[in-house]
This record gives structure tokens, sequence and C-alpha cells, in this order.
């Protein structure tokens, strides 16, 4: 069990669950503080879009539970927030290593190949009170076996192969939660602004021209920036873009 959670949060812990996002807002309604539920095997995991999120033996899968106050728009502003968390603490784990970079809008790379990945799902419990749970995967071991690979989409890897690094999910859990409540007292005191400049300066490809994925429609254009709603901002020939959500793919991969 890991007891040395900032102050105000609890933990739930598990030997093997499905989906560490689907516990915890299945728990959403019964419970008062911010809540990490930590896995140590998930069976079910899930990313973006429904796409399965595989979990070998040693990565780390565990979920935050919050209770965001104020504007829905906020609500999907906490990737960014998590992003930071796990950007940060990977850093710390492996004693500054430089190779990490987030990717819009919830991936981290590590030598620009996916490493970790975040997913935001939320519900609204009897009384009208929202939870926000944060699910976060990080190949701390292995990466997952890869089929049917998109053209362009980027190869997983995991921390040990890439950098001979060994961490228990546990212990990178300690540091993660340390992580995401200093950035999330960040944005609840400062609101989304240093979020925005801070993700930006570790985000992949920033000036550089990539592709994003809108239903059937590619859309390709420099990285620009995002915006204060934490809109991606292409600049195409044919002029500026903004997109709220897409699949993002690089030159080169």
């Amino acid at each position: 069990m890991c007891n040395n959670l900032p102050a105000g949060y609890e933990i739930r812990e598990y030997e093997e669950i499905s989906s560490t996002n689907a516990e915890a807002l299945r728990c959403a309604g019964r419970i008062e503080k911010p809540t990490w539920f930590f896995a140590h095997k998930q069976t079910a995991g899930r990313g973006r879009g429904g796409k399965a999120w595989v979990d070998p033996v040693g990565n780390f899968a565990a979920t935050v539970l919050v209770f965001p106050q104020g504007k829905i728009q906020d609500v999907a502003l906490r990737s960014f927030v998590a992003g930071l968390a796990v950007h940060d603490a990977l850093v710390e784990v492996s004693f500054g290593a430089d190779e990490f970079s987030l990717k819009w809008p919830n991936d981290v790379l590590l030598q620009g190949k996916k490493l970790a990945g975040i997913l935001l799902e939320t519900s609204i419990d009897e009384g009208g009170r929202r939870a926000l749970a944060i699910g976060v995967g990080v190949n701390l071991n292995q990466a997952p076996a890869q089929t049917d690979l998109q053209l362009g989409a980027l190869d997983a890897v995991g921390l040990f192969s890439a950098l001979n690094l060994k961490i228990t999910p546990l212990s990178f859990l300690k540091i993660l939660a340390q992580r995401f409540d200093d950035w999330e007292t960040r944005f609840l005191k400062q609101g989304f602004e240093p979020i925005r400049v801070a993700w930006l300066a570790r985000a992949a490809r920033l000036g550089e021209v990539i592709t994003a994925r809108v239903g059937g429609e590619d859309i390709t254009g420099r990285f620009d920036r995002i915006d204060d709603s934490g809109h991606l901002q292409l600049q195409t020939p044919s002029g500026a873009r903004s997109i709220a959500a897409a699949e993002i793919y690089f030159r080169g991969t």
C-alpha cells in the first residue's frame, strides 16, 4: 500500500481489476475525497476512442478521481494538468532525462515513441455532483505488442527497455500523485495560462508540420500552439485552423 500521498488524497489498491477508470466512476457516489485507484493488473484498460490499453506485468495503471467545480469547459483541461504531472514524474524517476515530450492531446512520449496515455471520463451523481476520472497508463516495464498499427501512428516504448531503468508501479504512483497535486493546485489558483505555457514548453513537434485527422478529414499544417481552451492551432496553406479533438500523426514516423 502506498501511504505517502499528498494531504487530502486517499487510495484504493487492487490486485486485479478490469479498469481503474470504470471502478473509479462506479465508486464515485460513495467517495468524498480525491482518490487514487491503483491496480497491480488491469485486464480491460481503455484509451481514447474506446481503444484497448494493454498492461503487461510491471506496467502502471491508475486513476485519480476528483470532483471539479466551476465551468464544464475546465474539466477537459485536466488532460493537460495530468500530462504535465506524468511528464514531470517520469523526468524525476529517470534522474532528469530530457527525452520525454508531450503529444497533443493526451500522450507522453519517450524518444519520440508512445510511453504513456491519459483518459478522461466523467459522471454526474444523483446529487448533481460531477466526478472526473483521470486514467493514466505508463509502460514502465515493457511496451505491449502492437498489431494493426495505422500508417503514421507512433510505436510504443517501455521505460525499462529504452533507458534500462526499473521502477515499481507503486513507487511511481507516489511521485505521480505529488506532481499531480502540484499542477492541480496551480491550475485551481492561477487558471489555465501557466498550464498552457508549461505544456507547450514540453510539447512534441511544436513549430513543425503535423497532420490532424478529424473524422474522415486530414488537416495538415504547422503546429503553432494550443489556445486558452486547449484547442490545437494549426497554420495550414488555407489559413489557421482550430481543432478541438483529433488523432495526431507526425511526419517521418
